[in-house]
């Protein structure tokens, strides 16, 4: 028997709704395949933050404007051949969604 390599699926979004249809989607993909699957992880939020001063000039009161952008991260690890992730993943992605596939053999 074949050991069959482990395939790691990173999906970072800016928009939570959109990257939970995806993880679901591509979940049910494998699942439908029958393949092993692990996931989704939930990995911590990354929060980026910006503080600026309103003022253009610099003079008057010192007001700031805040800014975050929240960056949601998912992993999906699979065991199966890489012509079948590429099936998998040929679904169709919310905008904002990436994918990225990582190829381990274990």
């Amino acid at each position: 028997e074949q050991r069959l390599p482990r395939i790691r699926i990173t999906l970072p979004s800016r928009n939570v709704k959109s990257l939970e249809k995806v993880c679901a989607d591509l979940i049910q993909g494998a699942r439908d395949k029958e393949l092993n699957v692990a996931g989704p992880v939930r990995l911590p939020t990354k929060t980026l933050r910006l503080m600026v001063r309103k003022s253009p000039c610099g003079e008057g009161t010192n007001t700031y404007d805040r800014w975050e952008m929240r960056i949601h991260k998912r992993l999906i690890d699979l065991q199966s051949p890489s012509d079948v992730v590429k099936q998998i993943t040929s679904i169709s992605i919310e905008p904002g969604v990436e994918v990225e596939v990582t190829i381990a053999d274990v």
